[in-house]
């Protein structure tokens, strides 16, 4: 059994309150960025076209994120509408931030006449990075109340701040780390399309489609674990939005996609040489 007694609130000055979870996500997306930022030249897509993207995506990510949460908590801000643009209070949905920002990202390159299949591709693995990153923050303050557990893996969370101390009242009670759950499936799903994916499978944005398959497999899954309202069936609303994932990925996957050799890697920009240099130095050999 482990225990975790660390303050959910890394930094409290007066009215400002800093989380563990808000810092450690605002950690993961900027990582996401960086990185995205590197890979995007070697497929032919400039550092500047990702920040660009990156802006609007954040923004469609935070919007949905708020959205769906807002919609899964109705009946409380029914009764305060003044609280549903209080993000600044916390209370956000990952699949709302996932699909809110695709949408975000994928319309302002459409407009700018981005390969949006092929940044969607490139940005699957580090979305997963980012989200595991985020959710280190989440394990800290226990805020996903999970079902009792007697496995010797059980947490316990010892801090009065902490929501899942709060829900059993402060008892010992060790409890699934769900939330470290969804931690490892997102790494064993980034060495899979790291390793074995990646390059292979066309075409462009299929990466990207099997990247939201298999998080929804893993969210409906480890969601059985948690503690979360029903929405329709005895199923959480994360357990809902990854089978309406899932219906509209498999079946893109499965009529789309193929298995092909990685294509060569084209050289950054910056590094081949252009067309009036090619032909001057031919010029120039030819020459006596």
């Amino acid at each position: 059994m482990f225990r975790i007694g660390i303050d959910p609130d890394l930094v409290v000055f007066g009215g400002f309150v800093l989380s563990w979870h808000g810092l450690l996500s605002f950690i993961g997306v900027a990582l996401a960025v960086w990185l995205v930022g590197r890979w995007a030249p070697r497929k032919g897509i400039s550092a500047d076209a990702v920040y660009s993207t990156a802006i609007w995506a954040i923004i469609g990510g935070i919007i949905g994120a708020r959205l769906l949460h807002v919609i899964d908590e109705w009946p409380f801000y029914r009764a305060n509408p003044l609280q549903i643009i209080a993000i600044w209070n916390g209370g956000i949905a990952i699949w709302g931030a996932i699909l809110g920002g695709f949408v975000g990202g994928a319309l302002y390159a459409r407009l700018n006449r981005i390969p949006v299949g092929r940044l969607a591709d490139i940005t699957a693995p580090a979305l997963l990075l980012a989200h595991t990153i985020g959710r280190i923050g989440d394990v800290i303050n226990g805020e996903h109340v999970s079902k009792p557990t007697s496995m010797p893996w059980g947490v316990v969370w010892s801090h009065p701040k902490s929501l899942t101390y709060q829900y059993y009242g402060g008892q010992p009670i060790p409890t699934h780390p769900a939330v470290a759950y969804e931690m490892v499936w997102n790494l064993v799903v980034f060495a899979l399309l790291w390793w074995v994916v990646k390059d292979r499978l066309k075409p462009e944005g299929m990466a990207f489609a099997l990247y939201l398959a298999l998080t929804a497999v893993g969210r409906f899954f480890i969601y059985f674990f948690r503690l979360d309202r029903d929405w329709f069936a005895g199923l959480g609303e994360a357990q809902v939005v990854s089978l309406i994932v899932l219906g509209v990925t498999v079946p893109l996957l499965a009529l789309k996609a193929r298995w092909a050799p990685p294509s060569p890697t084209p050289l950054p920009p910056a590094v081949a040489p252009p067309p009036s240099a090619k032909g001057k130095t031919g010029a120039k050999q030819a020459s006596p």
